[in-house]
């Protein structure tokens, strides 16, 4: 039996169209992302099943092209699919933050900042740039590291800043470890970065830790001098 053959409400897609997105499982977006199944498989089993080895959606969409690929049933075409969509969402929130209102608190930033790290395998530094009336100027990642730091310099910084003329800076950075606790370097660097931007009175409004599905705000924890 395949999806075909199911009653046309039940089906992911016509569920999507009458019902909207909300109506659809985690397996049942996946299926629309894969297109179809393998043999014995219909495209909902088969996201059932990776979702089921995997452990969920987010640990799917971190993973590497090779572990991906070698799920049977999941070849280049459907890791393609996934990402194309998932950069496609990615992309459609940074043109929103760019036309969005002035920033009045990080409910919004955390969101984009989530889909922009949260699936990370390695750390990235990044920052979102803002005028004097707290809209973004421009997001860029500006340091790439290892499984569990990223270097960062603040002269880089602080020069960045100036050439965008931004007034204020969120910073936010990633733990592909899971671990959302802020390490000694994370604060001792957002010390840093605070003093330097500060002699040039640029405000960092926060740090966040992006850790998967959790985010630590270093201002919420009154973390920032």
């Amino acid at each position: 039996m395949t999806i075909k053959d199911w009653p046309l409400a039940e089906r992911p897609r016509e569920k999507l169209l009458n019902r909207g997105l909300d109506s659809l499982s985690d397996a049942e977006l996946l299926a629309i992302v894969f297109g179809k199944g393998v043999a014995g498989c219909d495209a909902v089993q088969l996201a059932r099943k990776v979702l089921s080895a995997t452990g969920g959606i987010s640990t799917l969409v971190g993973l590497e092209r090779h572990r991906f690929t070698a799920f049977a049933g999941l070849g280049d075409a459907k890791f393609v699919a996934l990402h194309a969509g998932i950069e496609i969402g990615r992309r459609a929130l940074r043109e929103t933050m760019q036309r969005s209102l002035p920033i009045t608190d990080v409910s919004a930033a955390k969101t984009f900042l989530s889909a922009e790290l949260g699936n990370r395998t390695r750390e990235a530094f990044c920052a979102l740039f803002l005028d004097n009336r707290h809209r973004v100027i421009r997001f860029e990642i500006l340091a790439l590291g290892t499984l569990d730091s990223a270097t960062v310099h603040p002269r880089e910084v602080v020069k960045r800043v100036l050439e965008l003329n931004a007034a204020a800076v969120i910073l936010a950075h990633n733990h592909p470890s899971g671990i959302s606790e802020p390490s000694s370097a994370d604060t001792n660097l957002t010390r840093i970065l605070s003093a330097a931007l500060k002699l040039i009175d640029v405000r960092v409004l926060d740090h966040l830790i992006i850790a998967g599905q959790e985010i630590v705000s270093f201002a919420d924890r009154g973390l920032l001098e």
